[in-house]
């Protein structure tokens, strides 16, 4: 019997070493009756957001062109949030009396020229409080800025901007006078008088005389046009295997095609602006998974999906980016649901074929993991034979 009180002790003891490893490791755990006995029906005592799904589900035929590439299950790191202005050790290279910049990521071909339209993405900082009080990134939407003929507060930029190079990040420093000058923004309540600027600035590319009239002037079916010609460029440069610059152009493209713009179209005009706009979401989807880019591509994918909930590519696309952050269950669904609309598109298979094979390599590795933990099982006690009753039976 003491025997008995002291293996069940070491048995607790070495559960709760298990579970405060679980613990450390961000696990989740629920109780689990036989841990032994029910090994596989004690998978269930580990909830990562993961779980089971019918991969029996089958649905209407469609079709999806996309060449899948094996997943690495790999995990990026996060990217910065940009609530304060990023630090840099780059040269400062002083481009006016009032405005320095340093370069975070370089450019690439020739800087822009007096009135041509540049699209820019940009935060910005009162430099005294690093108070961040616009965020072009959370918009979704670069900025259209025609140099020479920018608003008065934005001069100090426009001359961090005529500096750069399309694709070109940098950090840009803007003295008050260049910026919202002695009154501050009526606009911006928190930036104060005589408050100097910190942009982080992001050239996406610009237009020297490619379409002759900014986008205000055009009509719906010109800016649509001026899209599509982005698209058609950025297409190019990703069979180039030049994603970065192919992005360039689907964030070009998209700017033409912005939210209020979007919200004045009905019927043909609306499907003619989407029948462009999304295949550029797509499109940029592609590219973030091709540069590992993970966290964007699922945010491009949601933008078509809020738009069309059974769009193939954006499931497919979603899928897979979700799978290689680790994300199984979401990746599961929406590759699943992706198969429900095309069965028989060959790479959706594989990818579910891939995320099952994933599955099993975890889960055979953390049943060793366990196994190693526990030590092994221990063996139960003969019982004592009752002579007396087996005589009399």
């Amino acid at each position: 019997m003491e025997d008995e009180v002291e293996q069940q002790s070491q048995l607790v003891v070495s559960l709760l070493k298990f579970l405060v490893l679980l613990s450390s490791m961000g696990i989740k755990f629920s109780y689990c009756y036989n841990f032994y006995a029910n090994f596989d029906l004690c998978m269930g005592f580990l909830e990562k957001g993961e779980g089971p799904c019918d991969l029996d589900r089958q649905g209407e035929d469609g079709e999806n062109d996309i060449v899948t590439e094996k997943a690495a299950f790999t995990h990026e790191e996060p990217h910065q949030d940009g609530t304060t202005p990023p630090k840099s050790d780059a040269e400062i290279e002083v481009l006016h009396e009032k405005v320095t910049k340093q370069i975070i990521k370089e450019g690439h071909g020739e800087k822009p020229s007096k009135y041509s339209t540049c699209f820019v993405h940009y935060r910005a900082w009162t430099e005294s409080t690093q108070h961040k009080f616009e965020d072009t990134w959370l918009e979704q939407r670069p900025v259209e800025l025609v140099l020479g003929k920018e608003k008065k507060e934005m001069e100090g930029l426009r001359i961090g901007i005529s500096s750069m190079k399309s694709g070109e990040r940098a950090l840009i420093h803007v003295g008050w006078e260049l910026g919202y000058g002695k009154e501050g923004s009526f606009s911006f309540p928190n930036v104060p008088p005589m408050a100097d600027i910190i942009y982080e600035a992001e050239l996406i590319g610009f237009d020297e005389t490619k379409e002759g009239k900014p986008r205000s002037d055009m009509t719906v079916e010109e800016r649509i046009g001026a899209a599509d010609r982005r698209r058609m460029d950025g297409n190019a440069l990703f069979m180039e295997d030049k994603p970065e610059e192919a992005i360039q152009q689907y964030e070009m493209a998209i700017a033409y095609m912005g939210d209020d713009f979007m919200f004045q179209l009905f019927g043909k005009y609306h499907d003619m602006a989407l029948a462009v706009k999304n295949p550029c979401h797509l499109n940029m989807a592609a590219c973030f998974i091709k540069l590992k880019q993970y966290e964007d591509a699922i945010m491009q994918c949601g933008i078509v999906l809020a738009e069309d909930g059974n769009n193939v590519k954006a499931l497919y696309r979603r899928g897979k980016a979700r799978a290689e952050l680790g994300q199984t269950e979401a990746a599961r669904e929406d590759l699943l649901k992706a198969r429900k609309y095309a069965p028989t598109d060959k790479a959706i298979v594989r990818e579910l074929q891939l995320l099952a094979e994933h599955e099993k390599v975890v889960y055979q590795k953390q049943k060793e993991m366990y196994k190693g933990i526990l030590g092994p099982r221990p063996e139960p006690k003969p019982q004592k034979t009752n002579w007396l009753a087996f005589f009399f039976q």
